[in-house]
């Protein structure tokens, strides 16, 4: 499904305000990503977005198509170039670790964005894969209301096991698997502890290495 550009270049506010008013949520995800980050590293952000999760995570090189969103980023101090991630414009081997974060519903083509991750990892570098379940509770509510939701409305969701298929079939391994986000969102009412595994939480954490 195609990634809607214009609609995150005109609702930037938007994006930014959802996740102040749902603080628990983004430091509940923040803390599951943490659990499978490397502590150091050259790392790549791919969908940067406004850099709210980049910038906590102090990860500064990114991609992101949506110029509004770009120069959010950049006024975070970090260093975003306009790309997709089908394509990207870095040579090959040259991060340790590849973060996605909630960017797989947007790709055109995941098959082919998943090629340049493992292009340009190096070997045995970690590739981080943070999606909503379409499965999970709020995957559910996403897919009920997406007509309505404008971010989501051209989203194709996965499923774990659709991911986890994906990843081997690029020759990744999967390493490790957090989840968070238990329950509906607007009842989240604080930082959840992340727990092993999937099926539960809504928002599912995926540690996957590059194979040889």
């Amino acid at each position: 499904m195609p990634y809607n550009i214009k609609f995150f270049d005109d609702n930037v506010l938007s994006y930014e305000k959802w996740f102040a008013e749902n603080s628990f949520v983004f430091l509940s995800e923040i803390k599951t990503i943490r659990e499978v980050l490397p502590l150091e590293g050259r790392g790549l952000d791919i969908g940067m977005g406004s850099g709210l999760f980049s910038s906590a995570l102090q990860i500064k090189e990114g991609i992101e198509p949506a110029k509004a969103m770009r120069d959010k980023a950049i006024e975070r101090g970090l260093a975003p170039l306009d790309a997709v991630a089908e394509n990207l414009p870095y040579r090959n081997n040259s991060f340790d670790f590849v973060l996605m974060t909630t960017v797989i519903c947007f790709l055109h083509n995941i098959e082919q964005a998943f090629h340049e991750v493992f292009r340009v990892l190096k070997t045995n570098g970690i590739f981080i894969l943070a999606f909503i379940d379409k499965n999970s509770v709020e995957g559910k509510n996403i897919l009920k209301k997406k007509n309505k939701n404008g971010f989501y409305k051209e989203a194709q969701l996965y499923s774990y096991s659709e991911v986890q298929t994906l990843l081997v079939k690029s020759n990744f391994e999967v390493d490790k698997t957090m989840q968070t986000l238990f329950g509906n969102l607007d009842e989240i009412k604080n930082v959840q502890i992340p727990e092993y595994g999937s099926g539960e939480g809504s928002f599912v954490v995926i540690k996957a290495k590059k194979n040889k």
